[in-house]
């Protein structure tokens, strides 16, 4: 009777979840986006809770226990999308299944500590059972740290976004409500401060992060355009925190400002912060249309760029990110983006100021050898803070270098 109670609740809870990765996947995808934007991160994982389905009953307790842990991690990763928007902008769409399979994942997992606890083995002496144990779970939790747990988190960084637009505070500076079109379809929105020198400049990403870098730029006369990137704030799509694919937005938005009467289109910039500088020097690679770029913080955004650390730092990092970037590339349906190594041998034109923190993270330490391969002209500053920090340490040393910088290229 126990073992059908048990296989009764695992079915249960897999099929909850399995609900809501359908729901999220097929039936209420983003707006903009269809089912057919999401085959593999809505089939992968749906095939992987049938297997899982199918071979609970015939394997023994230990792994039975392994299957419901891991679902379960799923289900409550999978969930806490539900959770995030709910609280932020209140529930819609397939946040209702996703509040579902988040208790459904945490039913699975207390399904799988009890498992576990009842099918441990007692016929051993008591020092070589403790040894043993302890063993397998430091086994255990290296393989959670290192590759479980990265790959769920996976999830996260394709689901969740930012879902509040923030208050405008932009110093007082005169600006419009903005909407334009993405090469795929999805309509992205922002502000606008329109310039009064001819020349703008695209800080991205967000427009909550870079208003302190919009407020001095409108200030020293430059147009600045700010707006929610795919999958946040307003703009249709599916978020991407690790912002493989978002150079379509920084497209539109370029040819947004050669629309504007306001603009030289040859006198057009980007600055960017963490995931917006990697996204830059990204662009930048693949376009002349932006004719200086100031990148801070850019770092790992894949295992092609974990593969650039030396020494310890890049043996302890390949297996993260390698379970990072396998679990985005599922639950993104597209594959990591170029080496920023290899970009940044080939951003010239146009003009490239890397800047990096002196306690940085994510490999922000790479933003120097990002500089050694640049082409000219170029510049590098190392800054006395934490990471995307440069302002905060020192607004005026920041503003007057970056503006310097605006100025030399775009003036």
């Amino acid at each position: 009777m126990r073992g059908n109670a048990e296989r009764t609740v695992f079915w249960v809870a897999v099929a909850v979840i399995a609900i809501h990765v359908l729901d999220d996947s097929f039936i209420q995808p983003e707006p903009g986006t269809s089912a057919g934007d999401h085959l593999v991160s809505g089939l992968v994982p749906l095939a992987a809770l049938g297997l899982a389905a199918a071979a609970y009953p015939r394997v023994r307790a230990g792994w039975r226990a392994v299957i419901a842990l891991l679902i379960g991690l799923f289900g409550i990763v999978a969930g806490i999308e539900g959770w995030h928007y709910t609280r932020a902008v209140g529930a819609s769409g397939d946040d209702y299944t996703g509040l579902v399979a988040l208790p459904a994942g945490v039913v699975l997992v207390l399904l799988g500590v009890v498992t576990l606890w009842r099918s441990r083995r007692t016929d051993e002496r008591r020092p070589r059972r403790y040894v043993r144990r302890a063993l397998v779970g430091a086994a255990g939790l290296i393989v959670l740290i290192a590759l479980v747990a990265p790959f769920m988190m996976a999830y996260g960084y394709t689901h969740l976004g930012r879902a509040v637009v923030p208050d405008p505070k932009l110093g007082g500076a005169d600006y419009e409500d903005v909407k334009f079109e993405t090469s795929d379809g999805l309509d992205l929105e922002g502000w606008y401060i329109p310039s009064k020198n001819g020349a703008a400049v695209i800080a991205f990403p967000g427009r909550s992060g870079t208003r302190d870098a919009a407020r001095f730029l409108a200030r020293h006369g430059y147009g600045v355009l700010l707006f929610d990137r795919r999958g946040e704030g307003d703009s249709e799509g599916d978020p991407n925190s690790l912002g493989w694919g978002g150079t379509k937005d920084l497209d539109a938005a370029v040819a947004f400002l050669r629309t504007r009467p306001d603009v030289d289109p040859g006198r057009i910039g980007g600055i960017g912060r963490s995931v917006g500088g990697e996204m830059l020097v990204e662009f930048a690679a693949e376009s002349d249309d932006l004719k200086a770029v100031v990148s801070e913080g850019a770092g790992i955004r894949s295992v092609r760029e974990a593969a650039e650390s030396s020494g310890a730092e890049k043996w302890a990092a390949l297996p993260t990110w390698a379970a990072i970037t396998a679990g985005v590339a599922i639950f993104s349906n597209q594959s990591p983006p170029p080496n920023l190594k290899d970009l940044a041998s080939r951003s010239a034109p146009p003009p490239l100021f890397l800047i990096y923190a002196d306690q940085g993270q994510g490999g922000e330490n790479l933003s120097a050898d990002y500089y050694e391969v640049a082409r000219r002209p170029k510049q590098l500053w190392k800054t006395d803070s934490k990471h995307t920090g440069g302002y905060d340490a020192a607004p005026l040393v920041y503003e007057r270098r970056v503006v310097s910088f605006f100025n030399n290229f775009l003036r």
